[in-house]
């Protein structure tokens, strides 16, 4: 077996996975949801699942930074940090976060971008992925990106100001520093929109190489799909 194809297996199974896990916690908050009729309570649901799946998520920053994908190390990264911040520091911390609704949004758009991604991934590195698929990955971001990023994890670091004040959360780490957590959420929160629209339009651009014919042939011609976020 040589080392693309070791390279290629390994990152088939990484995303069938992913999927895997992505689809189990999609069908926990929509379950969580259906049976408690509200909500709320979404972590309680499905963060352990989730906090698991976003750490692993790490590897695919590594993934492009050695070079096993062809993609933008910074651009995973600072998808990934993001993510990671909101769930983390935030969610994962504060427990009079962790009930509101946003969570549930935001697991959901997130969940719901996995399981639409991932299998894209997989499928392509199989020569299996169908096209609508392929359409489906660079147009659903349209709608589930906002909607993750701007509704569900702004509204999140919204409501975690509060708690984060009267708790002076992260005040060991701060001591050193001229502002405090509130101070930096605060600053996050107006820079936020401005980092996230450099990743949609970037995305974008994306869309419109894979939608193109010229994009669906090269995509033909390589085994190795181009990882975006």
């Amino acid at each position: 077996m040589t080392g693309n194809q070791i390279t290629s297996m390994y990152l088939t199974l990484y995303n069938a996975a992913q999927s895997l896990g992505w689809a189990l916690v999609l069908a926990r908050v929509i379950h969580h949801g259906l049976q408690s009729r509200s909500l709320m309570g979404a972590y309680a649901a499905a963060g352990y699942l989730v906090r698991l799946l976003q750490l692993t998520a790490f590897l695919e920053v590594l993934h492009s930074a050695l070079g096993l994908v062809h993609s933008s190390t910074l651009y995973n990264f600072l998808q990934w940090l993001g993510r990671s911040h909101v769930l983390f520091a935030i969610i994962a911390q504060i427990p009079e976060v962790q009930e509101q609704p946003p969570i549930l949004i935001t697991f959901s758009a997130w969940a719901l971008s996995e399981v639409i991604r991932c299998p894209y991934y997989a499928l392509t590195l199989m020569g299996m992925c169908p096209r609508w698929l392929t359409w489906l990955r660079y147009t659903a971001f349209i709608v589930l990106y906002p909607v993750g990023a701007l509704y569900g994890e702004m509204l999140v670091m919204y409501q975690s100001l509060d708690p984060i004040k009267q708790q002076n959360v992260y005040s060991s780490i701060f001591k050193w520093l001229p502002f405090d957590y509130h101070s930096f959420i605060v600053v996050l929160m107006i820079l936020y929109p401005c980092l996230w629209l450099v990743l949609y339009l970037h995305m974008f651009r994306q869309r419109q190489k894979k939608l193109s014919k010229k994009g669906v042939v090269n995509k033909r011609k390589t085994q190795r799909p181009k990882r975006i976020d």
